[in-house]
């Protein structure tokens, strides 16, 4: 199983990512951040869907940084602190654990509307909030071709346009909505960065609409093999659960997503991670309006295609984690443990460390 600028702050750089000859240094120009993904070394990849672009920074991140829990009572006020803001001022959009330091990394809107892009970490070993530095690093960028362009009345915004992100065996994955006839898309993006395409589109097909999708962007999604196949493990909105085989994710291919589960109408995933307990493998989503729902993987190969209008809920079961609530975002941090975002806006939000389920 795969489980997958506001101010300054000091990065020491101990170990170059894999293709760092492609990367130059100098200052990436953000126009958003709304998703994050790690690839090795302490590589960031910074989702830019305003921008349509997609960054890839040396952190310099690289050096284990103990195995503290990590926990930050009122974060949006200390990351409001350090970009000098107030905490109604912050959004708190994507969070990931660098894998090669353990650090936690957040991307931040400043202000209402598009608002502007900041980058912060949590301190492992300190418990420290900081700015992370974009002037004068190493980086690359690739442009997303035909982001999504909303319409007058279509439904979704720009920022649907990078849902989320994952890097797998030398491949960035993106999802999101682009301006093709299959809106929804996954791009399968070599790295070191050379150029894009236009991905595969994915159609699903919607169990609680009771029908054909192809503009409905996926909202979370994790890499995961089935039977030793790749696969992306991708959640909607109203909460269908698709298997997305990773080796018909070419350029140009209209892909058919298996609906496998319907997980409940009116909510939307949040975040989506893959884990192993006790011998056994599981999905953790995070949703608006279900909470964290714990998805046994044992059917996933066998389970029967959901085709026919679901009124309720079918398919793969799922467990609704009781003693975990209002959690927006979430990662793994080690094999036992996982990082989540708990809160809701105006009252505040925590980062803390808990046992994955």
């Amino acid at each position: 199983m795969r489980t997958k600028l506001l101010a300054a702050a000091l990065l020491v750089a101990v170990a170059a990512p894999a293709g760092a000859a492609e990367l130059t240094k100098g200052t990436p120009e953000l126009k958003s951040a709304t998703a994050l993904a790690f690839g090795p070394n302490g590589l960031l990849f910074v989702g830019d869907p305003l921008g349509a672009t997609v960054f890839a920074i040396d952190t310099g991140d690289a050096k284990p940084a103990g195995a503290k829990d990590v926990t930050v009572e009122k974060i949006d006020e200390k990351v409001a602190a350090t970009l000098g803001v107030t905490a109604k001022d912050v959004r708190i959009g994507d969070v990931k654990v660098n894998p090669a330091s353990g650090n936690v990394y957040l991307a931040v809107t400043r202000g209402t509307g598009a608002g502007e892009p900041a980058l912060l970490r949590v301190n492992r070993g300190t418990g420290a909030v900081e700015a992370v530095v974009l002037k004068d690093v190493p980086f690359a960028k690739v442009a997303i071709p035909n982001p999504f362009d909303p319409k007058p009345g279509a439904r979704g915004t720009r920022a649907d346009s990078i849902t989320g992100m994952a890097f797998i065996d030398g491949r960035l994955f993106i999802a999101g909505l682009s301006s093709e006839e299959f809106a929804s898309t996954l791009r399968a993006i070599p790295y070191p960065f050379k150029d894009t395409d236009k991905g595969a589109g994915i159609e699903i097909y919607h169990g609680a609409h009771g029908k054909i999708e192809t503009h409905a962007p996926i909202k979370a999604f994790t890499p995961y093999k089935i039977d030793k196949v790749d696969h992306i493990m991708a959640s909607y909105t109203c909460t269908p659960l698709v298997k997305i085989p990773v080796s018909e994710l070419k350029p140009g291919a209209k892909v058919k997503g298996t609906t496998i589960a319907e997980l409940g109408n009116r909510n939307q995933p949040i975040d989506m991670i893959a884990y192993t307990k006790d011998g056994k493998d599981y999905l953790l989503s995070s949703n608006t309006a279900h909470g964290v729902l714990k998805i046994p993987t044992t059917d996933f190969a066998s389970a029967a295609p959901i085709s026919t209008r679901i009124t309720e809920t079918a398919g793969v079961k799922a467990e609704k984690v009781t003693d975990l609530k209002d959690v927006t975002q979430l990662d793994k941090l080690d094999e036992t443990r996982m990082v989540i975002l708990t809160g809701k806006p105006g009252a505040g939000f925590d980062l803390k460390t808990v046992p994955l389920p």
